[in-house]
């Protein structure tokens, strides 16, 4: 096991710079994701601690050490590939076994190592097979099976999960956590799916086109997002963003005001800011509470999800603006229908006009829709 430390790491491909400069600490023994869209520099920054690629810039130190000239064989790292990179014509007992006897480890320890790796995974029963008689689940194992059989200080993975069904991501999901129970390790996860973030991960490094965004636990960065690209990405559905201006700014709060909609009277911390600014209100789909009275924000539903569990409303405010409710159980409302919604006002985030998080003042006042600050 080992911590792991990148400091002002840059790499370019030519004019075009990938990570422009990333600094980060990883703790032993931490279950760290990757998150963020396509193309923002997940999987090449896992390459280059893996060593698969060469730093342009910085410095990589594992277990105190820098690795940055280390070959990647000799990282005391391991990778699980998203195409499970195994090879065709081994049984999988081979494939365990093959990097470890060209590292010329005796017979006895690497029939030892694989025995425990394939009972650890539960796949005794499939050491004889080949890859094409093994089912995605299966072959995931044991790519993961060969990683555990090199007694790594950091685990890798890549996308692992992406090519397998929706109800088999989630079995594995809980596997791998087991597995980082069970082992102890590092583990550091690259994934865009920020639903395994939340539910993997001791830390989550949320990234956008090579710069780290926020670094935090799954919940801190869901509760305190610091900006918006963050509050966006993390949470399934995703916030809600509604664009408008500070009409009314005292020390009791500030009154938010959206086009086409009732004032919203928000306790907030004086001096964050003024009247007049621009800023968009955040509000989770679960964050709303729905009126019988016939007070809120007046909503038109477009589309009435029904999950049998849950159900989500897919509205627009009178001035056109989407907005997702996520609603308990089977919804009774359908498409066409007017719904009255208020935010709840110990949920709420708010952010400028630069996407920057504002803090809302820490007293829990009832803010009220429609009638400004109580």
């Amino acid at each position: 096991m080992a911590d792991l430390v990148l400091e002002k790491l840059r790499k370019s491909f030519g004019a075009v710079e990938v990570i422009p400069s990333l600094d980060l600490q990883i703790e032993d023994g931490e279950f760290v994701v990757f998150v963020g869209p396509s193309g923002c520099g997940k999987s090449t920054l896992l390459r280059l601690i893996a060593g698969l690629e060469e730093a342009t810039s910085g410095d990589i130190r594992i277990a105190g050490q820098s690795v940055v000239s280390v070959p990647a064989a000799d990282r005391g790292v391991a990778m699980v590939f998203q195409s499970y990179a195994l090879y065709p014509h081994m049984t999988v007992r081979e494939n365990l076994s093959f990097g470890l006897e060209n590292i010329r480890m005796s017979r006895e320890e690497i029939a030892r190592r694989v025995e425990a790796a394939a009972k650890m995974l539960q796949i005794e029963e499939l050491l004889e097979r080949r890859p094409k008689q093994l089912s995605g689940g299966q072959r995931q194992r044991v790519a993961i099976g060969r990683a555990i059989t090199r007694d790594p200080k950091i685990f890798l993975f890549d996308e692992p999960l992406s090519n397998l069904d929706a109800e088999l991501r989630v079995l594995m999901r809980v596997e791998i956590t087991n597995l980082h129970e069970r082992l102890g390790n590092t583990m550091i996860y690259v994934t865009h799916d920020q639903i395994e973030a939340m539910t993997m991960a001791d830390k989550i490094v949320v990234l956008r086109k090579g710069v780290i965004e926020q670094v935090g636990a799954p919940l801190e960065l869901y509760n305190r997002p610091c900006n918006m690209f963050v509050a966006g990405f993390i949470g399934s559905p995703r916030m809600n963003f509604v664009s408008g201006a500070i009409a009314e700014a005292t020390e009791a709060g500030i009154t938010f005001q959206a086009p086409h909609l009732p004032p919203l009277g928000v306790p907030a911390m004086a001096g964050k800011v003024r009247a007049g600014e621009q800023v968009t209100l955040g509000i989770r789909p679960e964050h709303f509470v729905l009126s019988n009275d016939g007070n809120g924000w007046p909503l038109q539903i477009t589309i009435a999800e029904q999950h049998g569990a849950n159900s989500y409303l897919h509205c627009t405010t009178p001035g056109g603006a989407p907005i997702l409710i996520h609603e308990a159980g089977q919804s009774r409302i359908g498409r066409g229908d007017v719904l009255f919604a208020q935010p709840r006002m110990d949920q709420l985030h708010l952010f400028d006009a630069e996407g920057r998080r504002i803090e809302l003042g820490e007293s829990e006042a009832d803010g009220r829709l429609g009638a400004g600050l109580p």
